[in-house]
């Protein structure tokens, strides 16, 4: 493995078990502490990071085949998604400050962005 092909396997490698604490976090500690409302967040949260830790997992395996910037746009795209998208909605489900939903579309636009940009490179490879 490559420098960006093993740093991809292993962000998402640690993203998706991040997901599955905070899955457990929220099933357990979180239950009975937030609202209903809340706590559904708090699941879109984990679901969404799960999907991309699993793309990133992904970037990772196509980085390992080929090089190029459309792989790399697509490792951090969705790196930048799970950030924006993921954390605005723990930080909405814990706190209750309804500006921070704000933010939560441009982690959206990310993780959309980087969906393409992997089957943009999916297409170009040789």
């Amino acid at each position: 493995m490559r420098g960006e092909d093993r740093a991809c396997t292993a962000a998402g490698a640690l993203s998706a078990a991040l997901a599955v604490v905070c899955g457990a976090f929220g099933a357990h500690a979180l239950r009975g502490q937030l609202p209903a409302e809340r706590l559904l967040i708090w699941h879109t949260a984990v679901e969404y990071q799960m999907y991309a830790a699993l793309g990133l997992l992904a970037v990772g395996a196509a980085a390992a085949r080929q090089a190029g910037r459309a792989v790399s746009w697509a490792g951090w795209l969705l790196l930048a998604g799970t950030v924006l998208f993921s954390g605005s909605l723990y930080a909405l489900a814990l706190s209750g400050v309804r500006v921070l939903g704000a933010i939560t579309p441009f982690g959206g636009l990310c993780f959309i962005a980087g969906w393409v940009c992997l089957a943009a490179a999916a297409l170009r490879e040789r």
